[in-house]
């Protein structure tokens, strides 16, 4: 299924929680807290101002980003759960510098 949200909307993909904690305990899906991190999947055209020009988003797909625990509203697409929330809960995009990127490679 193809979709595109609309005006300043954007659809996140959350990011998966480690089901071991730091000491090692393995964690049920029910106790999990919901990560606060995500991947953005696809944004909306932006909103129009007063005088009816499109002011295009800062997201943009592919963005990693930071949100609210209880954010958004939760679909399911072909049974994946996405987020679907406004551009403006979103707190924080996380830019990689080059340090991160080496140490993650």
């Amino acid at each position: 299924m193809t979709f595109r949200p609309l005006h300043d909307r954007v659809v996140i993909r959350r990011a998966k929680g480690d089901p071991i904690s730091k000491g090692g305990i393995i964690i049920p899906d029910t106790a999990k807290e919901k990560p606060q991190e995500g991947e953005v999947i696809a944004v909306g055209p932006g909103l129009r101002d007063k005088n009816g020009r499109l002011m295009p988003p800062d997201a943009e797909t592919g963005d990693l980003i930071l949100l609210g625990k209880w954010t958004g509203t939760e679909i399911g697409i072909d049974g994946e759960d996405l987020l679907i929330m406004k551009e403006c809960d979103i707190m924080d995009i996380v830019e990689k510098t080059e340090a991160t990127a080496d140490t993650t490679a």
